[in-house]
């Protein structure tokens, strides 16, 4: 699935860690001396001699000096920016009411390699009471209760009996059992309600390409992969349908990036010398390699990723991996085309 989209006009990537980023400015935009400069209000100011763009940064990330990289001039001006980061305080933490967490990964075989005795679940599923709410990677599983009928319609498939919403007929999950239901993260949402108990909301689901479904899986996702990797030291995870045909192999190599971009719509023919100065904001993202199973010319990848244990399974509906495709892809034909690839692997960026 080729992507023809212009890459953007600039491409802004800091790394809070590393205090440090590059920025990009596309050729047919830079057409002269550029200066950079930050405020205070840890605002980064570009000036090109035809306009003038303003990055919204997160708080405390202020620039110390701009460096403009001689190499790669055909592709634009590359600089390389020293920051200033002001470390939070405080801590903000999440807490959750009656939520159990599910073993995950290779629990099974652990159990086997570890115990002396069998495994005393081995042939027995997790199952939640009432009230209950079990935390797995992707899904929760809980217990079918009044609501659901009005709520929730059921279809059956070729290995399993799929959940939909009534009123927009969204796939959401499937049936365990005739009492259970296993929801994925990717088309509910899960907060505290007004008494602070774990509350489940329908989240709104629209087919439009920019709309609130897609940027909330594509948080809902990049958070997931922060999370296993702290918890976990999961790096590799391997993005599948519920009957486990792989789909997207995923390499998270990095949690702490600032991402900011002007997209090539924004140069509207007539309005390019225009002295109001663009602005918009520098959001937090994870930097990802992937590779798509249905490329043929991965198989070789595909096949050793897929007898490695350490590569963590991620079980989607087919609907959200076709969404998660589809939003790499053009994550990836934003970029600077000496960002796009790395060795056998595509580049791309996901907001959280």
């Amino acid at each position: 699935m080729a992507e023809t989209a212009q890459p953007d006009v600039i491409f802004l990537e800091l790394r809070e860690k590393l205090q440090s980023g590059l920025l990009f400015i596309r050729k047919d935009v830079d057409c002269g001396d550029v200066s950079i400069e930050s405020d205070k209000k840890s605002v980064l100011s570009i000036q090109t001699p035809l306009r003038r763009f303003q990055l919204n940064l997160t708080p405390g990330v202020t620039l110390l000096e701009s460096k403009k990289n001689p190499e790669n001039s055909e592709h634009g001006s590359n600089f390389h920016l020293r920051l200033k980061v002001e470390q939070p305080s405080g801590y903000d933490g999440l807490s959750f009411a009656r939520v159990l967490p599910l073993p995950n990964g290779n629990w099974n075989a652990l159990v086997e390699d570890w115990c002396c005795h069998p495994d005393p679940f081995a042939n027995r599923k997790l199952l939640p009471r009432d009230g209950d709410c079990l935390l797995g990677d992707t899904f929760v599983l809980l217990a079918r209760d009044e609501a659901c009928q009005k709520s929730l319609a059921r279809e059956s498939a070729k290995k399993h009996v799929m959940v939909s919403c009534r009123s927009c007929s969204t796939v959401l999950g499937e049936e365990i059992t005739a009492e259970v239901l296993k929801l994925y993260i990717t088309g509910i949402l899960i907060k505290p309600s007004a008494d602070e108990e774990c509350d489940l909301t329908r989240l709104h689901l629209s087919s439009r390409a920019n709309s609130d479904r897609v940027r909330f899986l594509e948080q809902t996702v990049a958070l997931r992969l922060v999370e296993l990797s702290m918890a976990q030291s999961i790096f590799r995870f391997s993005v599948q349908t519920p009957d486990e045909k792989p789909v997207i192999l995923l390499w998270l190599l990095n949690t702490d990036t600032l991402l900011a971009s002007y997209p090539d719509t924004l140069l509207k023919p007539g309005d390019s010398r225009s002295i109001v100065p663009q602005t918009c904001q520098a959001v937090k993202a994870v930097k990802v390699l992937y590779v798509l199973c249905s490329d043929t010319k991965n198989k070789d990848v595909a096949e050793a990723w897929d007898k490695d244990i350490s590569v963590h399974p991620l079980p989607l509906p087919e609907s959200s991996c076709e969404d998660l495709q589809k939003l790499l892809l053009s994550s990836t034909s934003s970029l600077p085309s000496i960002l796009c690839s790395m060795n056998s692997y595509q580049v791309a960026y996901m907001r959280m």
